[in-house]
C-alpha cells in the first residue's frame, strides 16, 4: 500500500512509525512525499497562509482522491472537521504527550523567565495563553519545522520557544531539556499529541489501518472536537480542548477554553462527563461554552486574525 506523508522530519518519523506498526500486522507500505501549503510558506505564521483551514492536509487529501494513495498519516490537530467523503479516519494511535513545553538554554520555567523575555511560537493559542500568564513577555513569530525552531533558539534568536512535547517524543529527542506547561493554564489544541491515519474508502487499507486504532484515544479526540465545534473558530483561533479518561474508566474529564488574541479575555469550561454518554454530553458542553460567551470571543478572534492576514497580503 502507498502511504502519503509530508516531507518534514517530524512527519516522516510519524509515518515510519505507522509503517512499522502495519508491518507488524503483515502489511507492507511504500512511502510517497507530498508537499503541502503549510510546508511552502515556512517564512510566515500559519494565520497568514491564505488557504487557511487544512494548510497541512489539503494536498494529501487531493493525492489520495485523485491518485489513489491508500493511506495518509497526519497530526490529528491538523485535520479539518469537514472531510472528503472518500476519506475515512480509520485509526487514532495511542496519544503521546498532550502538553506544551517551554525550551530555554538554561532550562528555565515560565516563572523563572526574566522580565520582557522574548518567546517564540507559531500558535495564536500559545501566544494568548502566554500573554495571559505573563503579560510582560514579548511573544514573537516562530516558523519553520521543529529542527529549525530549535536551531533558532540555540542561535540566541529567542530567550525561549514553545513546542508540543509530542513532537520531541516522536523525534526521539529525550535529551532536550524542557519544562511542561500546566494544562490548567495552557490547555492544548484539540487533538494535540495524537496521530490519525486516514484511509481511502472502499480499499483494503481501511480494514488494515483499523487494526491500529486505540479506542480510548479515539473517543477523547472526538470529544475535543465536539466541545469546540460550535465555536467555529478554525485551526488558527486561540482555542484549547483536552479530554482524558479518569482512572475508573467510567468518567472523562473535559477542559476547554477560548481566548482573545491578546490573552486579556477567556471563557473556560471544565466538566466530568459519562463514558457511557460521552457524545451527547460533549455536544451539550460545547453548546454551553459557545452560548456563555465563547462563540462571541471566537468570532472576535477570527476577525482580528483576518485583519492581520489582510495587512500582510
Amino acid at each position: 500500500m502507498i502511504i502519503g506523508t509530508r516531507g518534514s522530519n517530524l512527519a516522516l518519523a510519524q509515518t515510519r512509525k505507522v509503517a512499522g506498526l502495519l508491518k507488524e500486522k503483515g502489511f507492507l507500505t511504500t512511502e510517497k512525499i507530498i508537499k503541502t501549503d503549510g510546508d511552502r510558506f515556512v517564512d510566515r505564521p500559519l494565520y497568514q497562509v491564505s488557504t487557511g483551514v487544512g494548510a497541512f492536509v489539503r494536498e494529501l487529501d487531493d493525492a489520495m482522491v485523485e491518485e489513489g494513495i491508500e493511506i495518509a498519516v497526519h497530526s490529528m490537530k491538523d485535520l479539518p472537521t469537514l472531510r472528503p467523503p472518500e476519506l475515512i479516519t480509520a485509526a487514532v494511535l495511542v496519544r503521546d504527550s498532550p502538553y506544551d513545553v517551554l525550551l530555554t538554554k538554561e532550562g528555565l520555567s515560565i516563572d523563572e523567565l526574566p522580565k520582557n523575555a522574548m518567546i517564540g511560537t507559531s500558535s495564536m493559542r500559545r501566544r494568548a495563553q502566554l500573554l495571559r500568564y505573563r503579560p510582560d513577555l514579548r511573544v514573537e513569530e516562530l516558523r519553520g519545522n521543529i529542527d529549525t525552531r530549535i536551531r533558532k533558539l540555540n542561535e540566541g534568536q529567542y530567550d525561549g520557544i514553545l513546542l508540543a512535547e509530542a513532537g520531541l517524543e516522536r523525534m526521539g529527542w529525550d535529551d532536550i531539556v524542557r519544562v511542561r506547561l500546566p494544562i490548567d493554564d495552557f490547555c492544548p489544541s484539540p487533538n494535540q499529541g495524537t496521530v490519525a491515519i486516514v484511509a481511502l474508502a472502499n480499499t483494503p487499507a481501511v480494514d488494515a489501518v483499523a487494526l491500529l486504532n486505540h479506542r480510548p484515544s479515539q473517543i477523547e479526540t472526538q470529544i475535543e472536537r465536539l466541545v469546540v465545534k460550535d465555536l467555529e473558530g478554525g485551526c488558527t483561533t486561540p482555542i484549547g480542548a483536552y479530554a482524558k479518561f479518569e482512572l475508573d474508566g467510567k468518567t472523562i474529564r473535559v477542559r476547554a477554553e477560548v481566548l482573545s488574541c491578546d490573552g486579556t479575555k477567556s471563557i473556560k469550561a471544565d466538566q466530568k462527563i459519562s463514558a457511557d454518554n460521552w457524545k451527547a454530553e460533549a455536544e451539550q458542553m460545547g453548546k454551553e461554552l459557545a452560548s456563555s460567551g465563547g462563540k462571541m470571543l471566537a468570532d472576535e478572534a477570527v476577525c482580528y486574525i483576518q485583519q492581520l492576514r489582510n495587512q500582510k497580503l
